[in-house]
């Protein structure tokens, strides 16, 4: 079932640079149904699926935001960066987990209580110089005994779960659930092109994977599945972000408003012309802000027509974000679709 491989891929752990945990997932759902695994200096997993000389590739993320220690003072408390990008006020008084040489260790987000903060304190921007990582040590040396040093990797500690109707919520969901799609797709597809499933690391730190994997595989087109915003609940404009969840996959047309990436006008065809065709939902979208592993694979050697795929998420770069597992199971249909035919390029 999609809902338990999103589970597993959600709990499991892998910040950027750190995305071992996730391979391996991939590698035994993938067992028996590729012709063969790769994995590239830089730590790119890519599944080979041989067909013709035309070539697919489809990009999903593997990484996570996440923390990394950078100093453990006398007291034991453990000061940090952050690895992608976070809203820090969403850090404050999380649960964390800390992956250590000798295994994982559990700690928590501290700050200055709200009980003593000054008026002008609760003004302020919450920053990550304000707060720290307590595992309940009480000097550097009992959090060395345990395992942890400088370059420490961290993640959030919150489990997945299942809400109201076809919504489910957890950390990771960008980009597991591209991954998850990705995983589906070539487990149900029938092409007959070469598909790289590539499931690509350092995308939250700068889309690194993404370059140097297309750059070797140079393939003739490229997918990249992951999430992008809903404008559907408080907060957020249609305007500014039209996709709604529960209602298909989002062709996105612009990325950073142009400055991003403006998606193959002939994918695009490509692929609505396989949504109609089956019956399948999707939606457009033009967005402001945000970009995905496309941005870089269509400016790699001479140009690869690109576009990014991706599926409607809530509170994205939160411990809680939100999905409907219908747009997911539309996603994989559509693509399984669209790869029965080659693109007119």
């Amino acid at each position: 079932m999609v809902y338990d491989l999103l589970k597993k891929l959600s709990d499991a752990h892998g910040v950027s640079g750190f995305e071992d945990n996730i391979k391996e997932i991939i590698r035994k759902e993938l067992s028996g149904y590729v012709d063969e695994f790769r994995e590239d200096s830089l730590g790119n997993l890519i599944a080979v699926k041989k067909g013709s000389d035309f070539s697919v590739m489809i990009a999903s993320h593997m990484d996570e935001i996440g923390l990394m220690v950078q100093y453990i003072d006398e007291k034991g408390f453990i000061k940090f960066v952050g690895i992608g990008g976070w809203y820090n006020p969403s850090m404050y008084t999380r649960r964390v987990i800390l992956h250590g040489t000798k295994g994982p260790v559990s700690g928590v987000l501290g700050g200055k209580p709200p009980h003593i903060m000054t008026p002008e304190d609760r003004k302020k921007e919450i920053k990550i110089d304000d707060l720290f990582i307590d595992i309940g040590a009480t000097s550097a040396e009992e959090v060395v005994e345990l395992g942890i040093e400088i370059g420490t990797p961290v993640t959030i500690d919150q489990q997945f779960t299942h809400l109201a109707g076809d919504r489910v919520s957890g950390k990771a969901l960008d980009n597991r659930v591209g991954v998850a799609v990705l995983i589906e797709v070539i487990k149900q597809m029938k092409t007959p092109m070469t598909v790289y499933g590539v499931f690509t690391v350092q995308e939250e730190v700068g889309l690194k994977g993404a370059k140097v994997s297309a750059f070797a595989l140079n393939p003739d087109i490229a997918i990249a599945t992951d999430v992008t915003i809903p404008g559907d609940h408080p907060g957020v404009s249609r305007k500014d972000a039209s996709p709604e969840m529960g209602k298909g996959p989002v062709l996105v047309l612009a990325s950073a408003a142009g400055r991003g990436l403006l998606a193959d006008r002939r994918l695009t065809t490509w692929l609505r012309s396989a949504g109609d065709k089956a019956k399948i939902p999707y939606q457009l979208e033009v967005g402001e802000g945000g970009n995905t592993d496309a941005t870089i694979i269509h400016l790699v050697r001479d140009g690869i027509p690109s576009i990014p795929f991706s599926v409607p998420a809530r509170y994205i770069h939160s411990p809680v974000e939100m999905v409907d597992l219908k747009d997911v199971y539309s996603s994989i249909d559509l693509l399984v679709e669209a790869l029965k035919k080659k693109p007119k390029l």
